[in-house]
């Protein structure tokens, strides 16, 4: 039998409820009702809406899978962060006898793309999703939200939105700028730049708000040319070489912070193709404690996030929601630990002016 080209609107509509009842069927969710519970039912086999689902809610049943979702433009071996929080959630989700189906999103605009996630929820194939990297307002996100799915978010910052199958796992960004300025001060900055991330991306918006926070804070004089687009192709290395053409050498900020290790170690490479030292001349901070940041020369002052801690909460706050079947609203905060090395070096008093 063919599937039926039926939405959940219709679905909805042809059972005399809402979409979210719908929705709350097709996941099995405790707090409904018995007779609306058959009634839905009734029509999706009727349509033969979801049929890899059906039986299933019927029976009462888990897949017990969990979907983690993955965006980036480029092939995710190449930044650490990911591999981390891959390996993390597998692990966790494995201890709790749970298996993983993982999607990597290199194009969140490509429609087709788009509908093989959504499908892997309507079809019952995961019990819960996980996903990272996204903007802070993705529309696939939240029209998954509203259908009554539970999503596990990592970064994103949307107020007011508190529905009880949202769970939002975030660290500290804004925190973390605040802090590299104030550690760039302490020693004797007073002319730092921002290298920053893609802009779309909730954490990227915290650290700059962070960053400018800070610059307030230390009433410091921030040149318009010193925030530097690290989201463009080539990121931190291409970033700075688009800057040093276009600026003279007495323009350069004494320091810069990075959104994250990747861009600040391609801005380091940059710096030292064009003659300047790091931290000789510039200093550098970033962001994850990618694995080459200890490794290169100057090893990298940074912020370790600690990918595993916070992979293995949120895989146990999913679980228990499904095991248990009980929600609300939930947002956890990681504080992240400061690493200092070797990129940044102390001006003398007399310099930093």
């Amino acid at each position: 039998m063919e599937t039926n080209n039926l939405n959940s609107h219709e679905i909805a509509k042809l059972a005399g409820v809402s979409r979210s009842t719908v929705s709350r069927v097709i996941n099995n969710y405790p707090n409904v009702p018995q007779k609306t519970r058959e009634k839905v039912m009734e029509v999706i086999k009727k349509y033969n809406y979801f049929p890899n689902l059906s039986g299933r809610a019927l029976k009462g049943k888990k897949t017990n899978t969990l979907g983690l979702f993955i965006t980036e433009e480029h092939r995710i071996t190449e930044e650490s962060s990911f591999n981390f929080l891959i390996t993390n959630v597998i692990e966790s989700a494995s201890e709790s006898d749970y298996y993983v189906l993982t999607k990597i999103i290199h194009d969140t605009s490509d429609m087709e793309t788009i509908r093989s996630v959504k499908e892997c929820f309507f079809q019952g194939r995961v019990d819960a999703g996980i996903f990272f990297g996204f903007a802070n307002h993705e529309p696939m996100i939240e029209e998954l939200i509203a259908d009554g799915f539970l999503i596990g978010i990592i970064d994103q910052e949307l107020p007011g939105r508190t529905e009880p199958n949202r769970i939002v796992f975030n660290n500290n960004n804004e925190s973390v700028a605040i802090r590299a300025v104030d550690y760039l001060v302490g020693l004797n900055h007073r002319k730092i730049g921002h290298i920053r991330s893609g802009i779309r991306r909730g954490s990227t918006n915290a650290k700059y708000n962070g960053f400018m926070k800070a610059i307030q804070k230390h009433n410091l004089t921030l040149n318009d040319a010193w925030i530097l687009p690290g989201y463009v192709p080539g990121g931190g290395y291409e970033a700075v070489a688009n800057f040093l053409k276009a600026k003279h050498p007495h323009e350069l900020p004494t320091a810069f912070f990075a959104d994250n290790d990747t861009l600040a170690i391609g801005a380091v490479r940059a710096f030292n193709d064009h003659g300047i030292s790091v931290p000789g001349d510039i200093s550098i901070i970033g962001v994850n404690d990618h694995m080459l940041s200890s490794m290169m020369k100057p090893a990298l002052t940074t912020f370790k996030i600690n990918f595993g801690q916070l992979a293995n909460e949120l895989v146990r706050q999913i679980v228990d929601v499904i095991e248990n079947g009980s929600q609300q609203f939930v947002k956890v905060i990681f504080e992240i630990d400061f690493i200092e090395r070797e990129s940044c070096r102390r001006l003398e008093d007399n310099k930093h002016a």
